[in-house]
């Protein structure tokens, strides 16, 4: 199937058919997985016709083989408008590469204040000492952002919603501010994936993903990816490989097998993490609930009109209690896994304190938080955990 013919098809079909093409998977319904470091060439000729276009097939390792093709091609399919995508080890490997192809030392970065941590410390580390400034922004901004944009101002990061406490900024507002100022715009869109919100169509020219999480779906593969407009691609894919970035064929493999299930993962995710936030919302032990599909969560208008659906990832903000308090209610719990990341089928609970990571705007409770994944188990069970829970919670609070 080539491009074109698949242009039309509802994003659940795409996921089935996108980078399945015949030069990649040879009759074989999902790509094999090819491991290789060195490729042979049948002469010196072949060899440096290689050597001229080292994109244009198998040449080294390093470049790729049909495995990792595959993903690329099936990540690119579901961001129309795409020139291309590039496969990284991690999602913090693709966010640190894609700010290393795009800026240089004396630009500015404006980065959302909600972001990722580690995206926070690739900013106040790694660029800082190469002589690149981050400013950081309020993702309630909107179109408001053109007013940070300065002369040197290269690049704008958003995260919507934010992956602590998810404030959904308007990405459409910041992307066309950016655009008319020369300014390119870096969306980290796991949350919600291409199918939920296809970040390219809304204006953005970078799409971040970290895959460990709903693409891959099993906790069991790291990678990130950035798929990204003409000319941008190009600028990452040379980036990329001087920096020496790959990803095995074996974790490829296993990335678009995730991929396939995809549609089917996220609506059982919605289904459950609705149902467990609207039950939480209830409860007196629980403050808010941090949910951009509820109506009352900031930010549900934007989510309203941008998005297709939602994941099974938001927080709580529990009601007054310490952190003793919140740890007595997460370690009893049975059914939710204590770690971090998140997308795959188990459930999670996680700790997190999001005031000492904001700098341009500050974060006040009414008590300490919790961030949830809700995997694919039956909601009632985890609401049952969950209550046993907020018992405990409510004994340790006093």
């Amino acid at each position: 199937m080539t491009d074109d013919e698949g242009s039309g098809l509802k994003p659940g079909t795409r996921l089935v058919t996108a980078g399945r093409h015949a030069k990649n998977r040879r009759g074989i319904v999902n790509p094999p997985v090819w491991r290789a470091s060195t490729i042979l060439f049948d002469s010196v000729a072949e060899l440096r016709a290689g050597v001229r276009k080292p994109d244009d097939g198998l040449y080294y390792g390093r470049r790729g083989t049909p495995t990792q093709w595959s993903l690329a091609e099936a990540l690119t399919e579901l961001e129309p408008g795409a020139a291309g995508t590039v496969l990284y080890p991690s999602g913090v490997a693709a966010i640190s590469a894609v700010l290393l192809s795009l800026l240089a030392p004396g630009d500015e970065l404006l980065m959302v204040d909600s972001a990722y941590e580690p995206s926070r410390a690739i900013c106040n580390g790694l660029l800082r000492r190469f002589g690149i400034e981050t400013r950081f922004y309020d993702p309630a901004i909107g179109a408001g952002i053109a007013d940070l944009i300065g002369d040197r101002t290269r690049v704008v990061f958003l995260e919507s919603p934010g992956s602590l406490t998810f404030e959904v900024q308007d990405v459409p507002a910041i992307a066309a501010a950016a655009r008319a100022r020369g300014v390119t715009t870096v969306l980290d869109n796991t949350w919600a994936t291409p199918l939920l919100f296809p970040a390219l169509a809304h204006g953005v020219d970078i799409s971040i993903l970290a895959c460990t999480k709903y693409i891959v779906g099993h906790s069991d593969v790291m990678m990130g990816s950035a798929t990204a407009v003409p000319g941008h691609f190009e600028k990452l894919r040379r980036t990329s490989h001087a920096l020496g970035q790959c990803v095995s064929p074996d974790d490829a493999y296993l990335a678009a097998r995730g991929l396939r299930t995809l549609q089917l993962r996220l609506r059982q995710h919605e289904e459950g993490a609705l149902a467990v936030a609207r039950w939480l919302a209830e409860q007196p032990q629980v403050a808010r609930v941090l949910h951009p599909a509820l109506p009352d969560c900031p930010g549900h208008e934007l989510w309203k009109r941008d998005f297709s659906g939602a994941s099974g990832l938001f927080s709580i903000v529990l009601d007054g209690g310490d952190d003793a308090a919140r740890a007595a209610l997460i370690d009893g719990l049975d059914l939710f896994g204590i770690g971090f990341s998140w997308g795959g089928y188990e459930s999670l609970a996680l700790p997190v304190d999001p005031a000492g990571l904001r700098t341009a705007t500050s974060w006040q409770a009414e008590g300490p938080a919790i961030r949830l994944h809700i995997g694919i188990e039956d909601p009632a069970d985890l609401i049952a955990d969950l209550g046993r829970g907020l018992a405990r919670f409510e004994s340790a609070r006093g």
